[in-house]
């Protein structure tokens, strides 16, 4: 007679197994998280290794792994809850740690703060419906980590080959203390970007955005490289840097496919658009590089690539495939 006990992680009577808990959607939120975090560790830490000259590699793989290590621990002490916790100012959260257990088990809610009309027929009514995806706390913090991390990344690949590692080591914990987590709570966490219903569906703004208008004033700020770097600046490494770049691509899926908190058909549109965007990017660049210098460059394509990535992202759920062609051109 065949065996029909049920086991034990299947039941759900036990504490590790709450009623409101989908296993399915809790175990690709932690695969979204981490295929974005591979994008960060080891993608960008091999594709600026490899893409910049060779006394710059070391150091420039280092400031990618740095700000990975650092911002997870910044982030757990004091800037999720900056960026996702109870309302402090309408674009900033009350500072705290999310270490706790008792919070990190619990089911995970966004935004933290409920925020009601004051005037009209409306008044007293809740503004925003409150999210609650069907996984725990301790995956929500994990995921946006992820997110908080790459965009430190990003910035650093505008000031390479620029800027002392001290001085990156020292701004890592300073940007995203007072510029992430300030961009992060108006559009995601509860801010006032939220309650006027601003949609920013993986990170166009709080992420790209933000990280390239960081970029520019950081690069500016640090000034620019020698003479002699600047006329001349051949990758050290290009099979490396494609390896880099090719994790970068199929980890954002992770990226746009995890931002529907759920493993659900709008996370495989988001997959699906994020993939075509950036293979018609790709393609027209190459093109392109064809046309203007008679030749395919595969830096040209990992720059297309790279372009069609950051595009689809702020629509990758809520835009149909033909748009992400367009979008890729």
């Amino acid at each position: 007679m065949a065996n029909t006990t049920v086991p034990s992680a299947y039941q759900n009577n036990i504490a590790s197994v709450p009623d409101w808990l989908n296993k399915g959607d809790n175990a690709w939120q932690m695969t979204a998280a981490t295929f974005v975090g591979i994008q960060s560790m080891p993608g960008l830490v091999i594709l600026y290794g490899s893409m910049v000259k060779k006394k710059w590699a070391v150091n420039s793989a280092f400031m990618a792994l740095y700000a990975f290590a650092a911002v997870l621990l910044c982030w757990v002490v004091w800037a999720y809850k900056m960026a996702f916790g109870e309302k402090l100012l309408p674009l900033w959260g009350k500072a705290g740690p999310a270490l706790g257990q008792k919070d990190l088990v619990d089911q995970a809610r966004l935004p933290a703060s409920a925020h009601y009309y004051k005037h009209g027929l409306h008044a007293g009514q809740l503004e925003t419906a409150e999210i609650a995806p069907f996984f725990p706390m301790a995956t929500m913090v994990y995921f946006q980590f992820v997110f908080a991390a790459i965009t430190l990344i990003l910035i650093a690949g505008s000031v390479l080959g620029r800027m002392n590692i001290m001085a990156w080591m020292m701004f890592v914990p300073l940007w995203l203390t007072f510029s992430y987590t300030i961009g992060a709570f108006s559009l995601w966490g509860g801010g006032f970007l939220f309650h006027w219903g601003v949609i920013d569906y993986s990170g166009g703004y709080v992420i790209h955005l933000s990280a390239g208008v960081a970029g520019f004033t950081a690069a500016y700020w640090v000034g620019p490289r020698l003479t002699k770097d600047r006329e001349r600046f051949p990758p050290n490494n290009v099979l490396l840097m494609l390896a880099g770049a090719g994790l970068l691509w199929l980890g954002w899926a992770g990226f746009n496919g995890g931002d529907p908190y759920s493993a659900n058909i709008d996370s495989s549109m988001a997959v699906l658009n994020t993939n075509i965007c950036a293979a018609t990017s790709l393609l027209v660049w190459t093109s392109l590089d064809v046309v203007c210098f008679g030749k395919p460059s595969v830096i040209g394509a990992v720059q297309g690539m790279m372009t069609g990535l950051v595009c689809i992202t702020p629509g990758a759920g809520v835009v149909q495939g033909w748009a992400a062609i367009v979008m890729g051109v």
